[in-house]
């Protein structure tokens, strides 16, 4: 295998790149253009003529400028990158791209939210795709999953009825990126399989801070295969070297409004910043004797392998390090699909996933116009592509020769079909042996074992964000008969569910459901116990006129050193005065900015400063959000007043309100992200 250089990718999308800087304007055949703030008429009050082939040119191409957007993905950014694997794997897989630790892997990554249009909003409550392409030496290979380890479903062929359940009703196209109506859950509650992922996505992963503060999984189980042929069961995993952290609800619904592009936002600010999102790529590895060794189904994509009884190993790391140059010709004409791996990864019998490798071709053909889409700069392989394939929308290859079939002997069979020694790909044989049924396995009807788990995993904390969320989605339906049937459904994963949601949605209280005692938890599911970075962590300074510019250039040098980033917020933009006449730029007004766009505020110090921020209510009611949020709030010298006007009266560092200018407690509560120890 030869070391290519990491950047093979982006030399290859240079020879598409185009900088207009300098340049004459031209018609799209290459034409000189003289004008182009007219159309050409028959006089100049006269009728536009159909001979002005430029402004036919130009309307016509703006005319289709858009394409179908994704059924589901719809809503989705991308940024470039590179893996590179930490160690050789070759003992369970002869992929070439997880051999050699020196050589690194060009990647493209696509993160979505599932349920919403191209035009809904970022913080909706959904599952978001993770999607990643790597092109590798051998060809493309593409990594499809979700920030969710679980489906809704168990086969495919229902995953239809489950996208039309929970997009908008289509009787009146209402709720947009919402599974709080009536259909959605009419779905659940007829098809139980769905409990386990109900409970993920009614948990805070469905509300992610960032993308780059999400984990992501292939969800499906796949195969390893070594070189010697041998077979090992393999579920993908990306850990986040940020750590697993999510936003609060209400912040989520607040931020659809205030910034509904605020995760693409934070993801394209980090990148420009330098501070690279970062990855690790895990994998739980089964062996092919081991299928039927646990209490649950393996090829189940509604069940997770517990990391306790299969722990993943670190293989990996990912590193995105460079925005798209064009979004739509990149981000939203970049085309996945499950079936594009290379020698050494192999599929399983998941029904999902069976259905997942017919599904993905067929959707680009459709969006992307035919079946050239592997042409486009973004999906091309870096790889030599050469196969008989003509013709067709969008062809851009121009190929040589009479010759366009296999076998053929006028080009001496060329090209020929490669062995598995020259890199040839061949599925591995696994013995397939049974009579053609609809049907679904025994060992998949166990549906509830694996929500109980998850729900058992939860602080108390989560489990109560989890309630609430069913109160809201639930509490939105019109139909009692299905409030009633969400709360017999929950019973089965636990009673305090069953009950606090029937008292809150005015259904009847059921009977206990058969929830076994002493099951299980797995530490691994509960966000709490993810790591805590201050890393890019963004701090609201709440200054005015007057402020204690010494105090202030020392905040923002200890924040800064610890790697978070600081914005000042006033009035008015420009620039504030100190109270020694020092000038300090203002990067937000209480107008343009709010505290859900944050992760923790403070209060400049300086009396006349803080007097200046109390004569106007937006100051009091930004620090109170924050704290309502159970974020950190931090006040300098003088600044008391500020957080007692909001109702602030507690000064308890454990409870992550900082005063007195301690900068050093400031940065270890905004560490610690929410301060839950507030909930009364």
């Amino acid at each position: 295998m030869t070391n290519k250089h990491e950047n093979s990718k982006d030399q290859q999308l240079e020879a598409y790149r185009v900088d207009d800087a300098g340049t004459k304007l031209t018609t799209n055949q290459g034409l000189r253009v003289s004008e182009d703030e007219h159309s050409l008429k028959a006089g100049e009050r006269g009728p536009t003529l159909m001979e002005d082939f430029h402004f036919r040119e130009k309307m016509t191409h703006f005319d289709h400028e858009r394409i179908p957007e994704r059924i589901v993905h719809a809503r989705g950014y991308g940024a470039h990158g590179y893996f590179q694997p930490y160690e050789s794997m070759k003992e369970y897989t002869s992929a070439g791209f997880l051999q050699d630790p020196s050589i690194k892997t060009p990647v493209f990554v696509r993160f979505s939210t599932v349920a919403g249009s191209r035009g809904s909003a970022d913080t909706v409550r959904d599952v978001r795709g993770f999607a990643t392409k790597f092109y590798t030496e051998e060809g493309n290979y593409d990594l499809v999953g979700n920030n969710i380890p679980v489906f809704f479903i168990q086969d495919a062929i229902k995953f239809p009825d489950l996208v039309h359940s929970f997009k908008p009703e289509p009787h009146n196209e209402i709720p947009q990126a919402q599974t709080a109506h009536d259909t959605f859950w009419d779905f659940v509650t007829a098809n139980t399989e769905t409990a386990h992922m109900i409970m993920w996505h009614l948990s805070d992963r469905a509300i992610p801070r960032s993308y780059r503060m999400m984990e992501g999984f292939g969800v499906n189980t796949f195969r390893f295969v070594n070189e010697l042929g041998k077979s090992h069961f393999v579920k993908f995993h990306w850990k986040p070297k940020l750590g697993v952290h999510s936003l609060v609800w209400d912040e989520a619904q607040k931020l659809a409004g205030k910034d509904p592009d605020f995760h693409r936002r934070d993801l394209y600010e980090a990148i420009e910043m330098g501070e690279y999102p970062e990855f690790e790529l895990g994998v739980q590895l089964i062996k092919e004797e081991d299928e039927f060794a646990f209490d649950f189904d393996i090829l189940d994509p509604t069940k997770l392998w517990p990391e306790e009884i299969i722990p993943v190993k670190i293989i990996g790391k990912m590193t995105l390090d460079r925005n798209p140059d064009n979004v739509f010709a990149e981000t939203e004409q970049v085309a996945f699909h499950l079936g594009n791996v290379v020698p050494g990864i192999d599929f399983s019998n998941d029904p999902m996933l069976q259905g997942r490798l017919f599904s993905y071709t067929d959707t680009q053909l459709s969006r992307l116009g035919g079946p050239n889409f592997h042409e486009l700069p973004i999906n091309r392989s870096v790889a030599p592509v050469h196969n008989n394939q003509r013709d067709g929308m969008h062809r851009m290859a121009i190929n040589k020769g009479q010759v366009s079939y296999h076998k053929n002997g006028l080009q001496a069979n060329a090209p020929e079909p490669a062995s598995e020694k020259d890199g040839g790909y061949v599925h591995y044989q696994e013995k397939v042996d049974g009579r053609k049924v609809r049907a679904r396995s025994e060992s998949f009807k166990d549906h509830y074992s694996q929500a109980i788990l998850f729900w058992n995993s939860m602080t108390e904390v989560e489990k109560q964000h989890i309630i609430e969320a069913f109160q809201f989605e639930v509490g939105k339906l019109k139909s009692k008969e299905i409030q009633q049937r969400v709360v017999d459904m929950f019973a089965n994963v636990d009673f305090r569910i069953a009950k606090e949601l029937a008292l809150a949605v005015g259904a009847s209280v059921p009977e206990a459901g058969n929830v076994p005692d002493g099951s299980p938890a797995s530490a691994s599911l509960s966000q709490e116990t993810s790591v805590k970075l201050p890393n890019t962590r963004k701090v609201a300074v709440l200054a005015d006129h007057g402020f204690d510019y010494a105090e202030f250039t020392q905040l923002k040098a200890d924040l800064t050193g610890a790697g978070i980033l600081v914005e000042v917020v006033s009035k008015n933009l420009g620039a504030i005065l100190s109270s020694n006449g020092e000038e300090v730029p203002v990067d937000h007004t209480f107008l343009t900015a709010d505290s859900v766009q944050f992760d923790a505020v403070y209060v400049a110090g300086g009396k006349d400063g803080v007097t200046n921020l109390l004569a106007s209510k937006k100051a009091p009611a930004f620090l109170l959000e924050a704290y309502s949020h159970f974020k950190s709030v931090g006040a300098g010298t003088d600044a008391l007043d500020l957080l007692t006007a909001a109702g602030i009266t507690s000064q308890d560092p454990a409870e992550g309100v900082i005063a007195g200018a301690d900068h050093k407690a400031f940065i270890q509560a905004v560490t610690q992200a929410r301060h839950w120890s507030r909930i009364v």
